[in-house]
Protein backbone atom coordinates (compact mmCIF):
# COMPACT_ATOMS: atom_id res chain seq x y z
CA UNK A 1 0.00 0.00 0.00
CA UNK A 2 1.57 3.60 -0.96
CA UNK A 3 0.61 6.46 1.31
CA UNK A 4 -0.47 9.40 0.00
CA UNK A 5 1.66 12.41 0.86
CA UNK A 6 -0.32 15.36 1.24
CA UNK A 7 0.66 19.35 1.62
CA UNK A 8 0.48 19.16 5.26
CA UNK A 9 2.74 16.20 5.42
CA UNK A 10 5.88 17.62 3.00
CA UNK A 11 5.68 21.03 5.32
CA UNK A 12 6.18 18.62 8.27
CA UNK A 13 8.83 16.94 6.72
CA UNK A 14 10.66 20.52 5.95
CA UNK A 15 9.81 21.73 9.94
CA UNK A 16 13.16 20.13 11.37
CA UNK A 17 15.04 22.17 8.52
CA UNK A 18 13.77 24.90 9.28
CA UNK A 19 13.94 24.76 12.92
CA UNK A 20 17.79 24.44 12.33
CA UNK A 21 17.44 27.13 9.46
CA UNK A 22 16.34 29.67 12.37
CA UNK A 23 18.91 28.45 14.62
CA UNK A 24 21.52 29.04 12.43
CA UNK A 25 20.37 32.62 11.05
CA UNK A 26 20.56 33.54 14.71
CA UNK A 27 24.19 32.13 14.94
CA UNK A 28 25.22 34.64 11.85
CA UNK A 29 27.02 32.06 10.12
CA UNK A 30 25.96 32.78 6.58
CA UNK A 31 24.29 29.70 5.16
CA UNK A 32 20.63 29.93 6.93
CA UNK A 33 19.61 32.12 3.83
CA UNK A 34 21.37 29.29 1.04
CA UNK A 35 19.25 26.37 2.97
CA UNK A 36 15.74 28.27 3.18
CA UNK A 37 16.83 29.16 -0.82
CA UNK A 38 17.07 25.72 -1.43
CA UNK A 39 14.11 24.71 0.16
CA UNK A 40 12.34 27.26 -1.85
CA UNK A 41 13.60 26.08 -4.84
CA UNK A 42 13.26 22.74 -4.18
CA UNK A 43 9.15 23.14 -3.62
CA UNK A 44 9.02 24.91 -7.11
CA UNK A 45 10.69 23.13 -8.98
CA UNK A 46 9.17 20.12 -8.06
CA UNK A 47 5.89 20.98 -8.10
CA UNK A 48 6.56 22.26 -11.65
CA UNK A 49 8.24 19.21 -12.79
CA UNK A 50 5.64 16.85 -11.17
CA UNK A 51 2.45 19.13 -13.48
CA UNK A 52 4.96 19.03 -16.25
CA UNK A 53 5.86 15.09 -16.16
CA UNK A 54 1.88 14.41 -15.99
CA UNK A 55 1.14 16.19 -19.29
CA UNK A 56 4.21 14.29 -21.11
CA UNK A 57 3.54 10.84 -19.43
CA UNK A 58 -0.44 11.32 -20.91
CA UNK A 59 0.83 12.81 -24.49
CA UNK A 60 3.77 10.44 -25.14
CA UNK A 61 6.05 12.34 -28.01
CA UNK A 62 9.06 12.41 -28.84
CA UNK A 63 9.42 15.76 -29.53
CA UNK A 64 8.21 16.71 -25.62
CA UNK A 65 10.59 14.04 -24.09
CA UNK A 66 13.84 15.56 -26.07
CA UNK A 67 12.54 19.11 -25.31
CA UNK A 68 12.61 18.02 -21.55
CA UNK A 69 15.98 16.09 -21.78
CA UNK A 70 17.15 19.66 -23.63
CA UNK A 71 16.58 21.66 -20.66
CA UNK A 72 17.56 19.46 -18.21
CA UNK A 73 21.08 19.12 -20.54
CA UNK A 74 20.66 23.29 -20.56
CA UNK A 75 20.07 23.88 -16.61
CA UNK A 76 22.88 21.40 -15.85
CA UNK A 77 25.17 23.29 -17.84
CA UNK A 78 24.52 26.78 -15.91
CA UNK A 79 24.98 25.02 -12.75
CA UNK A 80 28.46 23.29 -13.77
CA UNK A 81 29.67 26.82 -15.46
CA UNK A 82 28.34 28.99 -12.17
CA UNK A 83 30.64 26.65 -9.65
CA UNK A 84 33.92 27.44 -11.57
CA UNK A 85 36.39 29.79 -9.79
CA UNK A 86 38.01 30.09 -13.03
CA UNK A 87 36.10 29.68 -16.65
CA UNK A 88 37.66 29.47 -19.76
CA UNK A 89 37.00 32.42 -22.45
CA UNK A 90 35.22 32.89 -25.03
CA UNK A 91 32.36 30.43 -23.48
CA UNK A 92 34.34 27.38 -23.56
CA UNK A 93 33.07 26.28 -20.32
CA UNK A 94 29.71 26.38 -21.63
CA UNK A 95 30.90 24.33 -24.39
CA UNK A 96 33.16 21.78 -22.43
CA UNK A 97 30.25 21.35 -19.94
CA UNK A 98 27.53 20.43 -22.84
CA UNK A 99 30.05 18.12 -24.44
CA UNK A 100 30.33 16.28 -21.28
CA UNK A 101 26.47 16.25 -19.97
CA UNK A 102 25.40 15.11 -23.86
CA UNK A 103 28.41 12.43 -23.48
CA UNK A 104 26.66 10.92 -20.40
CA UNK A 105 23.44 10.89 -21.92
CA UNK A 106 24.15 9.33 -24.95
CA UNK A 107 26.36 6.66 -23.42
CA UNK A 108 24.51 5.92 -20.55
CA UNK A 109 20.78 6.77 -21.00
CA UNK A 110 21.06 5.50 -24.10
CA UNK A 111 22.57 2.37 -23.57
CA UNK A 112 20.16 1.28 -21.05
CA UNK A 113 16.84 2.33 -23.10
CA UNK A 114 18.38 0.37 -26.25
CA UNK A 115 20.13 -2.49 -24.60
CA UNK A 116 19.40 -3.04 -20.69
CA UNK A 117 15.93 -2.47 -20.50
CA UNK A 118 14.89 -2.52 -24.41
CA UNK A 119 12.11 0.16 -24.41
CA UNK A 120 10.17 1.20 -27.17
CA UNK A 121 10.19 3.13 -28.69
CA UNK A 122 13.06 4.27 -27.08
CA UNK A 123 11.58 8.35 -26.18
CA UNK A 124 9.45 7.05 -23.99
CA UNK A 125 9.17 9.56 -20.42
CA UNK A 126 8.26 7.19 -18.06
CA UNK A 127 11.93 5.61 -18.52
CA UNK A 128 14.02 8.45 -20.78
CA UNK A 129 13.66 11.65 -17.81
CA UNK A 130 14.02 9.57 -14.89
CA UNK A 131 17.16 7.51 -16.28
CA UNK A 132 18.20 10.82 -17.77
CA UNK A 133 17.89 12.52 -14.70
CA UNK A 134 19.59 10.24 -12.31
CA UNK A 135 22.51 10.31 -14.73
CA UNK A 136 22.71 14.08 -15.42
CA UNK A 137 23.13 15.01 -11.88
CA UNK A 138 25.72 12.87 -10.55
CA UNK A 139 27.80 13.53 -13.98
CA UNK A 140 26.96 17.36 -13.54
CA UNK A 141 28.71 17.21 -10.06
CA UNK A 142 31.50 14.99 -11.00
CA UNK A 143 31.91 17.54 -14.66
CA UNK A 144 32.25 20.61 -11.87
CA UNK A 145 34.98 18.94 -9.80
CA UNK A 146 37.23 17.96 -12.73
CA UNK A 147 37.31 21.47 -14.32
CA UNK A 148 37.35 23.16 -10.71
CA UNK A 149 40.55 20.86 -10.54
CA UNK A 150 41.77 21.12 -13.56
CA UNK A 151 41.95 25.04 -14.32
CA UNK A 152 43.19 25.57 -10.43
CA UNK A 153 45.82 23.13 -10.71
CA UNK A 154 47.17 24.34 -13.87
CA UNK A 155 47.22 27.89 -12.24
CA UNK A 156 48.99 26.89 -8.80
CA UNK A 157 51.37 24.59 -10.66
CA UNK A 158 52.32 26.51 -13.82
CA UNK A 159 55.55 27.19 -12.89
CA UNK A 160 56.40 23.70 -12.28
CA UNK A 161 54.52 22.91 -15.58
CA UNK A 162 56.70 25.31 -17.82
CA UNK A 163 60.07 24.07 -16.17
CA UNK A 164 58.73 20.51 -17.79
CA UNK A 165 57.70 21.56 -20.87
CA UNK A 166 60.88 23.28 -21.28
CA UNK A 167 62.36 20.00 -20.33
CA UNK A 168 61.25 18.63 -23.30
CA UNK A 169 57.72 16.65 -21.95
CA UNK A 170 54.46 17.10 -24.34
CA UNK A 171 51.84 19.17 -22.89
CA UNK A 172 50.25 16.51 -21.74
CA UNK A 173 52.93 14.78 -19.62
CA UNK A 174 53.14 18.00 -17.79
CA UNK A 175 50.17 18.24 -16.85
CA UNK A 176 49.17 13.76 -16.17
CA UNK A 177 49.18 14.30 -12.66
CA UNK A 178 46.90 17.45 -12.37
CA UNK A 179 44.68 14.93 -15.08
CA UNK A 180 45.19 12.07 -12.62
CA UNK A 181 43.79 14.50 -9.30
CA UNK A 182 40.67 15.34 -11.60
CA UNK A 183 39.76 12.27 -12.46
CA UNK A 184 40.35 11.25 -9.22
CA UNK A 185 37.99 14.06 -7.60
CA UNK A 186 35.20 14.16 -10.14
CA UNK A 187 34.86 10.52 -9.72
CA UNK A 188 35.36 10.11 -5.49
CA UNK A 189 31.57 10.53 -4.91
CA UNK A 190 30.30 8.37 -7.47
CA UNK A 191 32.97 5.37 -5.85
CA UNK A 192 32.12 6.48 -2.31
CA UNK A 193 28.66 5.71 -3.16
CA UNK A 194 29.26 2.46 -4.81
CA UNK A 195 31.12 1.13 -1.75
CA UNK A 196 28.76 1.47 0.82
CA UNK A 197 25.33 1.32 -1.80
CA UNK A 198 23.08 -0.91 0.43
CA UNK A 199 25.47 -1.93 3.59
CA UNK A 200 25.71 2.01 4.90
CA UNK A 201 22.48 3.74 2.48
CA UNK A 202 19.65 2.57 0.53
CA UNK A 203 19.55 4.38 -2.56
CA UNK A 204 16.57 6.66 -3.83
CA UNK A 205 15.21 4.60 -6.31
CA UNK A 206 15.49 1.48 -4.12
CA UNK A 207 14.40 3.18 -1.25
CA UNK A 208 11.21 4.62 -3.46
CA UNK A 209 10.12 1.19 -4.98
CA UNK A 210 10.29 -0.27 -1.22
CA UNK A 211 8.23 2.62 -0.05
CA UNK A 212 5.86 2.11 -2.94
CA UNK A 213 5.35 -1.85 -1.95
CA UNK A 214 7.68 -3.64 -4.62
CA UNK A 215 9.87 -6.42 -3.25
CA UNK A 216 12.83 -5.65 -1.94
CA UNK A 217 14.99 -8.31 -4.50
CA UNK A 218 13.15 -6.37 -7.69
CA UNK A 219 13.91 -2.97 -5.85
CA UNK A 220 17.53 -4.13 -5.11
CA UNK A 221 18.24 -5.26 -8.55
CA UNK A 222 16.83 -1.70 -9.85
CA UNK A 223 19.25 -0.04 -7.67
CA UNK A 224 22.11 -2.34 -9.19
CA UNK A 225 21.24 -0.81 -12.83
CA UNK A 226 21.25 2.37 -11.91
CA UNK A 227 23.90 2.55 -10.14
CA UNK A 228 25.96 1.34 -12.52
CA UNK A 229 24.56 3.33 -15.09
CA UNK A 230 25.44 6.12 -13.36
CA UNK A 231 28.46 5.63 -12.50
CA UNK A 232 29.37 4.73 -16.42
CA UNK A 233 27.81 8.16 -17.73
CA UNK A 234 29.76 10.08 -14.54
CA UNK A 235 33.14 8.52 -15.81
CA UNK A 236 32.30 9.24 -19.69
CA UNK A 237 30.96 12.87 -18.97
CA UNK A 238 33.97 13.17 -16.77
CA UNK A 239 36.82 12.14 -19.02
CA UNK A 240 34.98 13.42 -22.10
CA UNK A 241 35.30 17.03 -20.22
CA UNK A 242 38.57 16.55 -18.76
CA UNK A 243 40.23 15.34 -21.86
CA UNK A 244 39.02 18.30 -24.31
CA UNK A 245 39.65 21.07 -21.34
CA UNK A 246 43.47 19.70 -20.78
CA UNK A 247 43.90 19.85 -24.78
CA UNK A 248 42.73 23.75 -24.59
CA UNK A 249 45.01 24.85 -21.84
CA UNK A 250 48.26 24.42 -24.57
CA UNK A 251 48.19 25.53 -27.99
CA UNK A 252 49.50 23.45 -31.13
CA UNK A 253 53.09 23.82 -29.93
CA UNK A 254 52.47 22.75 -26.85
CA UNK A 255 52.86 26.10 -25.04
CA UNK A 256 50.85 26.56 -21.66
CA UNK A 257 48.02 29.47 -22.91
CA UNK A 258 46.78 30.36 -19.11
CA UNK A 259 45.33 33.68 -21.52
CA UNK A 260 42.55 31.07 -22.38
CA UNK A 261 41.16 31.17 -18.66
CA UNK A 262 38.97 34.72 -16.89
CA UNK A 263 42.07 34.95 -13.70
CA UNK A 264 39.70 35.87 -11.02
Amino acid sequence: MIIQLSWNDILLSALPLLVIIAILCRMRLGVGRQLLTGILRTLVQLSLVGTVLTAVFVHENPLWTIAFALVMIATGTYEVTRRQSRKFVCGLSVAFSVIGLLSAALFATGYALLVVLDVSPWWRAQYAIPLLGMILGNTMNGISLGLNTLTDGVWQQRAAIENRLALGESAQEAIREIKRDCLRNALTPIINALAVCGVVSLPGMMTGQILAGNDPQIAARYQMMIMYLIASGCAAGCLVTVMLASKRLFDHRDRLRLDRLKLQ
